[in-house]
């Protein structure tokens, strides 16, 4: 009323909306974050002297395999003269399409030695999807492994093999690599889901990593002493510190094999063979976890575990502080753009939880709740979530202008060329000053730590030739069980539409954005304004009853087992041998426990790639059947029947 007052001619949506005292309190006192750091500082130096303290050390683990600072420290030289020698340094890329080893440490490693940055790639990447990134990012050369040639385009940069290639490599010395690189060059790129269809490539500088890692040191140190798990697959920021937090103190990092992150058996026993001591879960993980008595079961060699990717719940906080009472719980917040993490809270070992926040700002980070006119809100009204400060990627890899809708001027800084990211997250600062996030402003998603835009997955939906509508959406029915649904309205549709589009899905998009059901519905629902009513969509357990009156009841032995496991991780027996695994509500991380209860029932070599060529009880009980025919001592080809022999042939 004040400001109105005295300029009346002003527009409504410019008045102030904070007395002075609130304001100050906003803007800076709960966003005093400066502190200084090293800002020169590259990382690979301060592994370099790490592995000069104590070259004896073991630095990474994976299995069986080992090696020690002064060996990693070797290898990785050895590699990054090599790439040297064909054109890497400051702000070229090099493209690692790796399944995680000992061969991924090393890549990073000796990349950043060589100058260059980063660019990961998912072994498992649809190849539409790799053409386009690697066709945008345009890197110097790409790193792979001789098992994973078939998964590469024909056309692709200089390729050279970690396993098969490294006899040559090796031949390079194994002394100290000089290179002009310093903290503006790029560190890494890593490309997230986008609005347009196509993923966004983040660039992030040496800089804005160092200033994550040295807040990470200084507020929740790792000691030598301590064992970090690296699960998060690299292709997504969370897998940064994972990587060099335990190398830049000499503690020890434990690599889990390939596609154990989605495994809670395997995490339970690595954690305990391994004795690690840092975890980073998200809290589809944690809960899964938290399930299996071994994790929760006697001392725990856990002494931290960081929360992150999404939200974390007041019920699943408390029940991990009943389950490990010991062992510190940190909540983490922060989109790629901003470098890993932005905001952290630290639960209290007692006290009533009615919300998780995700806390106040990292160090030399400045986080903001704003309106639509980029003014302050007052405390507790919701507003979009501002990042500014030195954890700020460059912008996104493109042509100049890609980023100026996300990165803009940030107004609340005297600093020259201050920017401001606009996460597009939803939040409000709660009285204490620690953040709470409410959501999306848009129809971007987070599940299971990934970033998902679900404007991706309709486009490809749309594209089959039967489909009108479409619509994707993330919704919770079972407490604990957050899943995609996508809604589809179709003519001419064939009986296996789901089973089409799960098929066309899968040729273009990873694997955690295929939705976990089809509906079928006569028309999308509309609001009274035209646009899709997400409310009015049904819960697929609605259409489930159609499902539950034609499910077809084991015929043999094997489909009765399999059935069985599918009740256990499904939590729920309402279907039949034909229905599909993923149509039933299974994801990526179920998949995984599905398969190592299936392994532990049958005593085969059952692969996940199994289940999503055959998602149904009946369809693996054949492949389960045929490698029991296989694994008989008596069993020859010329004993078989004919037609057994001409489908193990095929």
């Amino acid at each position: 009323v004040d400001a109105a007052t005295a300029d009346p001619d002003q527009a409504i949506d410019a008045l102030p909306l904070l007395a002075a005292d609130e304001r100050q309190r906003l803007l800076d006192e709960w966003n005093a974050t400066s502190i200084p750091y090293p800002t020169g500082a590259l990382l690979h130096r301060l592994f370099e002297a790490q592995a000069a303290q104590r070259p004896e050390a073991v630095a990474v683990v994976a299995d069986e395999q080992r090696l020690s600072y002064g060996e990693l420290d070797a290898r990785s030289n050895r590699l990054a003269h090599h790439l040297q020698q064909h054109g890497v340094g400051p702000d070229r890329l090099v493209a690692v399409h790796a399944e995680r080893s000992l061969d991924m440490v090393v890549a990073l490693l000796g990349i950043l030695k060589a100058g260059g940055a980063w660019l990961p790639v998912d072994p498992d990447c649809p190849p539409a999807r790799l053409a386009h990134i690697l066709d945008e990012a345009q890197p110097a050369v790409l790193l792979s492994q001789a098992a994973l040639r078939d998964r590469l385009p024909d056309t692709r940069p200089p390729t050279f093999w970690l396993d098969e290639d490294w006899p040559a490599i090796a031949a390079q010395p194994a002394t100290p690599v000089s290179s002009p690189v310093a903290a503006h060059h790029l560190a890494y790129v890593i490309h997230t889901s986008g609005s347009t269809g196509r993923p966004k490539g983040v660039l992030i500088p040496h800089s804005a990593l160092a200033n994550h890692m040295f807040w990470l040191q200084r507020t929740h140190p790792l000691l030598p002493t301590d064992a970090l798990l690296q699960k998060t697959p690299f292709v997504f920021d969370a897998a940064v510190w994972e990587f060099f937090a335990p190398l830049l103190v000499g503690a020890r990092l434990v690599m889990a094999r390939p596609g154990g992150h989605r495994d809670p058996a395997y995490l339970t026993a690595t954690i305990r063979r391994e004795r690690i001591s840092i975890l980073q879960l998200v809290p589809t993980q944690l809960r899964m976890l938290l399930a299996e008595p071994s994790f929760v079961g006697g001392a725990s060699p856990l002494r931290h575990v960081f929360c992150g990717g999404e939200p974390l719940t007041p019920e699943l906080a408390d029940a991990f502080r009943r389950c490990l009472p010991e062992v510190a719980l940190s909540n983490l917040y922060g989109p790629t753009e901003a470098t890993i993490d932005t905001t952290c809270w630290d639960c209290p070992a007692e006290g009533e939880l009615s919300v998780v926040p995700i806390g106040r700002p990292i160090d030399n980070v400045r986080v903001h709740i704003v309106n639509p006119q980029l003014q302050l809100q007052p405390l507790g009204v919701p507003g979009e979530l501002v990042i500014g400060g030195s954890g700020l990627a460059r912008g996104y890899l493109g042509p100049p202008g890609a980023d100026a809708a996300r990165f803009i001027d940030d107004p609340f800084s005297n600093e020259p060329g201050a920017r401001l990211y606009r996460s597009g997250d939803l939040a409000r600062t709660l009285p204490d000053g620690n953040i709470e996030y409410l959501g999306r402003l848009d129809g971007q998603l987070k599940l299971h730590g990934y970033r998902i835009e679900p404007g991706e997955i309709e486009r490809c939906i749309a594209s089959h030739p039967g489909v009108t509508a479409a619509c994707v959406v993330a919704r919770e029915d079972t407490p604990g069980r957050r899943q995609l649904v996508a809604y589809v309205v179709a003519g001419q549709a064939p009986d296996n539409l789901a089973e089409e589009l799960r098929a066309t899905i899968r040729a273009v998009l990873p694997d955690y954005m295929l939705p976990a059901a089809f509906v079928q519905l006569d028309a999308l629902p509309l609001t009274v304004a035209g646009k899709i009513d997400r409310q009015a969509l049904p819960a697929p357990a609605a259409v489930d009853s159609v499902r539950q009156a034609h499910a077809v009841a084991p015929r043999t032995a094997t489909e009765e087992l399999i059935l069985e496991q599918f009740h256990a991780v499904l939590e729920r027996s309402d279907f039949g041998v034909l229905d599909s695994f993923f149509d039933l509500g299974g994801h990526s991380i179920m998949a995984a426990q599905l398969v190592n209860r299936l392994q532990q029932a049958t005593g085969l070599d059952l692969l996940l790639r199994h289940l999503f060529e055959r998602p149904s009880a009946a369809g693996l009980a054949e492949i389960v059947d045929g490698l029991n025919w296989l694994a008989r001592p008596q069993a020859s080809t010329d004993a078989a029947p004919a037609a057994n022999r001409d489908e193990i042939e095929l």
